[in-house]
């Protein structure tokens, strides 16, 4: 059996685990007796919730949540579930405290969604990257010969590697040294685990692991739902959540646009006033050289005023010849006098105009003057302009629409932790590729979601788990076994 031949098995068993649902139960409504807002993360919200008695639903299954009033219905997952509760993720918070409401499951549409993900990785191979998953194979085909372990323990480890061990900190701390390993070699890691509590504690174990080995973990590791736990291996887990970790980035982001726009608009008012500063400046500039002419012409005019009466003083003394020169240049006593008059109208109208420029000058001071403080910030201001593109620039950055591009954000993570169940009903996961996936314990997933999320891995597979809980091929961990209420790991 090839792996396509396997995923068409899966799909169809999926799909006829989705017509028989209802009869077992799996959609029936369940009214919830009490519950409680555990946490929020951006646009997301945990909540806990008692049922009357123990519920056959599916984890990672979707759900509906009427509560009791007038108060809208809301859309959300079963993270976990555990005797008579349920943890719910849901899009919409309804309160601190919930008295009653109603949970609509939609297991049907979990396992057709499910069947329809291993029909199209069957039906577009090219799409996915099987090769690592035919590897697979041998472990999960349900006509391999009950018992045989021939045909698993033939394959190359350089693809497919098995990590069994019996203590689960042992196990997951093998995983810890191969993700730390990978990561350290610029890799991106697909971790899933059979339940999110399982998610919860070997996050914990890799994200201590790291802080150890020096590694930033807080911005390399993302735990892809709402942690259920508070901490794990005396690690914090809410900050590794995705959804927290992707409301602060763009929560930075906006703040990062704000102070932008807030730039930008002081900018475009500090940008007429300096201008107008500046023209204040050269007509003040304008005016001072006039003034400067003015004093020069002033000084010329005065100074031909003095020489002319120190000449009117010492006529009579002079010469006869110098008298004689000074007429033939047409300087007598009756054209000094008449030349001392026209200097002096002169003088008194530079004068005049350089009272009028003088007064011009303290108008333009007082305009051209630029406060202290603000010419430093405008010159920063417009060095921060330039550096980013220009003005130009800066109002289509700040015209874009803000999309959450959760697949952008999701592909810059270098480990994403999740479960199986998630992988396999996600639409976000058909868009991303990893190039190794870590299976924490394996036994206990489902080997359709194993196969949904080897088909996004381009390398290497590890599958991690006590080799005394591996089942048959056909009976591994089918999905009847999570409906049936096995105990959580870790």
């Amino acid at each position: 059996m090839k792996v396509v031949d396997l995923l068409e098995n899966f799909s169809a068993r999926l799909n006829a685990e989705r017509e028989t649902a209802a009869a077992k139960g799996l959609d029936a409504p369940i009214v919830v007796t009490s519950g409680r807002l555990l946490a929020t993360s951006g646009t997301l919200h945990l909540y806990q919730f008692e049922t009357p008695t123990e519920s056959p639903i599916l984890e990672d299954s979707p759900i509906t949540v009427l509560p009791t009033g007038n108060l809208e219905p809301t859309e959300g997952f079963v993270v976990s579930r555990r005797g008579r509760d349920l943890w719910v993720q849901t899009f919409d918070a309804f309160g601190q405290r919930v008295d009653s409401c109603t949970l609509v499951p939609d297991t049907a549409g979990f396992l057709e969604v499910a069947s329809r993900r291993l029909n199209e990785m069957a039906k577009s191979p090219e799409r996915f990257s099987l090769a690592p998953a035919e590897r697979l194979v041998p472990w999960f085909d349900p006509e391999q010969p009950p018992g045989s372990e021939v045909s698993r323990g033939s394959v190359p480890t350089l693809i497919l590697t098995t990590s069994w061990a019996e203590d689960l900190a042992t196990r997951r701390g093998k995983l810890a040294s191969m993700a730390i390993e990978a990561v350290r070699a610029n890799k991106r890691l697909l971790l899933i685990s059979p339940d999110h509590h399982a998610s919860d504690g070997v996050v914990g174990v890799i994200a201590r692991a790291m802080r150890g080995g020096g590694l930033h973990f807080k911005s390399l590791v993302s735990r892809y739902e709402m942690p259920l736990s508070q901490e794990a291996s005396g690690m914090a887990l809410e900050e590794l959540g995705f959804e927290a970790q992707m409301h602060q980035f763009y929560a930075k982001s906006r703040n990062e646009k704000a102070n932008l726009r807030k730039k930008y608009d002081r900018f475009r008012e500090l940008t007429p006033v300096m201008a107008y500063k500046a023209e204040k400046q050269r007509d003040l500039d304008e005016v001072k050289l006039l003034e400067w002419r003015l004093l020069t012409q002033l000084s010329e005019h005065q100074g031909k005023i003095k020489e002319i009466d120190q000449t009117l003083a010492e006529y009579e003394t002079l010469p006869i010849w110098k008298r004689l020169a000074m007429q033939t240049a047409g300087k007598n006593i009756d054209s000094l006098g008449e030349y001392r008059i026209i200097y002096q109208k002169q003088a008194k109208l530079a004068i005049a105009e350089l009272d009028v420029a003088k007064a011009r000058i303290e108008e333009l001071r007082a305009e051209a003057t630029i406060p202290r403080d603000l010419r430093p910030e405008y010159e920063e201001l417009k060095e921060e302009i330039a550096r980013l593109g220009g003005t130009k620039k800066i109002r289509e950055l700040l015209a874009a629409e803000e999309g959450t591009n959760r697949q952008a954000f999701l592909q810059n993570k270098r480990l994403v932790a999740t479960t199986g169940a998630r992988v396999i009903s996600d639409p976000l996961f058909t868009r991303v590729r990893f190039d190794m996936l870590l299976v924490d314990e394996a036994p206990h997933i489902p080997a359709p979601y194993i196969l949904a999320a080897a088909g996004l891995v381009r390398d290497r597979i590890v599958l991690s788990g006590n080799h005394g809980d591996i089942p048959d091929a056909r009976q591994w961990a089918w999905i009847e076994g999570r409906a049936a209420g096995q105990p959580a790991i870790g």
